[in-house]
């Protein structure tokens, strides 16, 4: 005997002075069968237990001895822990159990997480409008409520976009952080089943490929280029589409001077070198020569210090003189002799336009007044002086140039 049980008489409970109870008789139920049956007219917070078949042998799942009207319940058994809002008030907003629990329904087996399948949310998720969710599939289904939603309040929904695969950065994100305004705007026609994690593929940037047809000038027109419709990450980033940069070293020919698009006086836009849309070229049309081939015919009438470049045989690596500073200020490293000597002409020395392998000094060195006074050279060959000069002689002794 304990609680409220020490007070009273024996025949409080061994009414019509019945002292043989069994182990049948000892719960609550015999003695508080008024009780019991009272729940059906209580309302408020107490289940009806009748009508929610509430077993008869377990009451003191609920009541004590100290005081039954009191009764408490430890939600928690069921499985389904009451926190938060779920808790009744004041600690949390539900009023009654009845809120939940409709029609007396006591016999739930919804998981906490399925917000919508238990009846509770069911309204809720079906006045959804961004994005609507009984027509988004099996994403949106009741049963994944908690993906989004949390027992504080139902209406600030929070959903990481980075679990798909797919992290919503820069503009992608909701405003005010973003430019996104509501989830459709990329989930057209309610279509939450996208795989497709790439610019183009999703259709979200489509109508922005296909205008590359007609934007011009640094733009190139990505149909006729045939550029890969999944490759758009390599150009664009997510804070602002138009700015697209490519990072033209990843082809093995970066752009360094005038061929940084657009430049003063060079490069104004990729189709100045990618004529007529071509973005396939390899190696082999990344020397000068493939864009550069009317400044190399032109050098057959330029004269002066430009060389016959097609005359002399030079090869077509260009950049061994060249620089994509300036086309015009070639300069070539003349290792077997230091120039400028007296000359700024290549034709002085190499007077064989076809063969720069030949030389002579002997077409400005023809006499002995070329010479500085006392510059004889009566020991090194005979008959001195007019044998010092052989076409190459001179170089013999003044390989650089100097005395």
């Amino acid at each position: 005997m304990t609680g409220a049980h020490l007070t009273g008489t024996c025949v409080s409970c061994h009414v019509n002075n019945n002292y043989n109870f069994t182990s049948a008789n000892t719960d609550c139920y015999g003695c508080h069968t008024a009780d019991y049956n009272s729940t059906q007219t209580l309302g408020g917070n107490v289940p009806n237990h009748v009508s929610a078949g509430f077993p008869t042998s377990q009451c003191s799942s609920c009541h004590d001895t100290t005081n039954w009207a009191n009764s408490t319940f430890n939600h928690t058994t069921t499985g389904f822990p009451l926190t938060n809002s779920h808790q009744m008030a004041p600690a949390g907003k539900v009023t009654t159990c009845a809120q939940c629990h409709i029609n007396n329904n006591y016999s739930l087996t919804t998981a906490p997480t399925a917000c919508g399948t238990s009846g509770c949310h069911l309204t809720d998720w079906t006045n959804t409008n961004n994005p609507v969710h009984s027509a988004a599939g099996a994403s949106f289904a009741t049963s994944n409520c908690s993906n989004c939603h949390d027992n504080i309040t139902w209406t600030d929904n929070t959903f990481n976009h980075a679990s798909t695969g797919w992290a919503l950065t820069g503009n992608h994100q909701m405003a005010p952080a973003g430019a996104a305004t509501n989830c459709n705007q990329c989930h057209v026609n309610n279509n939450y089943s996208l795989t497709v994690t790439d610019c183009y593929n999703s259709g979200c940037h489509t109508a922005d490929w296909n205008s590359t047809q007609t934007l011009g000038g640094s733009v190139p027109n990505h149909v006729a280029a045939n550029f890969p419709t999944s490759l758009c990450t390599t150009c664009h980033d997510t804070m602002l589409w138009a700015d697209g940069k490519f990072d033209h070293s990843t082809t093995g020919f970066a752009l360094t001077g005038g061929h940084i698009v657009p430049t003063a006086g060079g490069v104004q836009a990729c189709t100045d070198c990618h004529v007529g849309s071509n973005y396939s070229l390899t190696a082999a049309n990344t020397v000068c020569y493939g864009c550069h081939l009317a400044e190399w015919n032109s050098t057959q009438t330029l004269g002066g210090s430009v060389p016959n470049h097609i005359s002399a045989g030079y090869p077509t690596t260009c950049d061994t003189c060249h620089t994509t500073t300036n086309w015009l200020g070639a300069t070539f490293n003349h290792t077997w002799f230091p120039i400028p000597h007296h000359s700024s002409v290549c034709a002085d020395c190499h007077q064989v336009s076809t063969d720069y392998s030949q030389f002579t000094c002997i077409n400005c060195h023809t006499n002995t007044t070329a010479h500085r006074p006392g510059m004889s050279h009566p020991n090194v060959c005979s008959p001195s002086p007019s044998c010092w000069y052989g076409a190459t002689l001179c170089y013999n002794c003044h390989k650089n140039g100097g005395g």
